[in-house]
């Protein structure tokens, strides 16, 4: 009894589908090194969006910070325009030959800033 042809075709093909099967889930195996670069992506993708987070909240912060400054460039113009008006008054009752009522003493806090100011 020799083999026929056609099982002898059959079987080849099987053992030829088998190495080929066992070499394609060899390489679709996952190494310790594509695990790493993996890890390292996920990682790098963590930071980008940290990044991100923390640009959007100093974006606010200095959008914040510029609401501040132009508050206080506006209260240094009133504190100006009050020094003035207050000097007027007093100027101007001094005129009239009158005296001035005695001014309240002034908190360090405010002669920090009042000192500097003269309209």
């Amino acid at each position: 009894m020799t083999p026929d042809v056609n099982t002898v075709a059959s079987l080849l093909g099987t053992i030829a589908t088998g190495g080929l099967a066992a070499w394609a889930a060899r390489s679709a195996k996952r190494t310790t090194r594509q695990e790493s670069r993996d890890d390292f992506l996920a990682v790098t993708e963590q930071q980008g969006k940290a990044i991100l987070r923390l640009e959007a909240r100093v974006q606010r912060q200095e959008t914040e910070a510029e609401k501040q400054r132009e508050r206080i460039s506006d209260q240094d113009e009133a504190i100006g325009w009050l020094l003035h008006r207050v000097r007027s008054l007093v100027s101007h009752i001094k005129k009239a030959g009158l005296e001035p009522p005695p001014a309240e003493p002034m908190s360090e806090r405010a002669r920090l800033y009042i000192h500097h100011i003269d309209v």
